[in-house]
């Protein structure tokens, strides 16, 4: 399934891209009233890019009624030089205006619930996700991140020697900057959070360790939000094993049909949600 077309959002002289992705099912038919639930992908990298290929996880969420946004923001490689560079020193903050702008965008226009917005993304893309949930509360009312950095800090001390200084350039020479590292990182401004969350982590994770999301999860656990987070052993950086990935996307399908109060139709093990009244 192929994008409507490429969208983008421009906003104080700056341009967001995204391929939105309109909900499609030939059996089914919603609603003509009704405006989808949309999912907003931020990509990993973070200065890869998301492209209009056929993506079998895009279609089961578009054939289960959900509008999808897949954003290239500021930094994503492909639209020349001057847009990768403007994620330099702006990680954390220009890729999270740039998703909250798709999203506000695309409900202003019609094609989506304002109430029924969800950000999502794994690794470099969980932490933009975490970050947009924690530093702009109330844009989003739900959020899943994919063995996403909530401690920025702890990143640039630990992580592997392919990407040794790489935050360097994203953020600011550690540790020299290492208060701009504390201000950008979701972890220590949970308080902020006001809505759902799911986390999903590979137990053998180098990249980014399993205590990067467990920290997350308690810290919403503590502040009595829905939470509910699924670990995988054998699991590394990026998932590769065919049911983790099932298991993932049917779980996620359950949360949000928890949080939003609807039914799904697909028969799913559910997964345990704390705190969800």
């Amino acid at each position: 399934m192929r994008p409507t077309e490429p969208t983008h959002r421009e906003q104080g002289g700056r341009t967001a891209h995204a391929f939105y992705y309109a909900p499609r099912n030939p059996g089914i038919s919603g609603p003509a009233d009704e405006r989808p639930p949309l999912i907003v992908i931020s990509h990993g990298g973070p200065t890869t890019a998301t492209r209009d290929t056929l993506d079998l996880k895009v279609q089961f969420w578009t054939s289960r009624g959900f509008a999808i946004a897949d954003v290239n923001y500021r930094g994503s490689s492909g639209y020349g030089r001057e847009y990768r560079r403007r994620l330099n020193g702006e990680w954390g903050i220009a890729d999270v205006e740039d998703m909250i702008a798709v999203a506000r965008h695309l409900a202003a226009a019609g094609k989506a619930d304002s109430r029924r917005l969800i950000v999502r993304g794994g690794s470099a893309g969980g932490y933009t996700t975490l970050a947009a949930l924690t530093f702009h509360p109330g844009v989003f009312q739900a959020g899943a991140s994919y063995y996403g950095i909530s401690d920025l800090e702890v990143l640039a001390r630990d992580t592997h020697k392919f990407e040794s200084r790489y935050l360097d350039t994203l953020v600011g020479p550690y540790p020299a900057a290492s208060e701009v590292y504390r201000a950008r990182s979701p972890i220590h401004f949970v308080d902020r959070l006001s809505c759902a969350l799911i986390l999903f982590q590979g137990l053998e994770d180098r990249v980014v360790p399993p205590n990067q999301s467990e920290m997350m999860a308690d810290a919403v656990r503590r502040k009595g939000l829905p939470v509910s987070y699924l670990t995988f052993a054998g699991e590394q950086h990026g998932f590769r094993r065919a049911d983790t990935i099932t298991r993932c996307l049917e779980a996620e399908l359950y949360f949000y049909g928890a949080v939003f109060g609807f039914a799904i139709a697909d028969r799913v093990e559910p997964p345990a949600i704390d705190n969800l009244s």
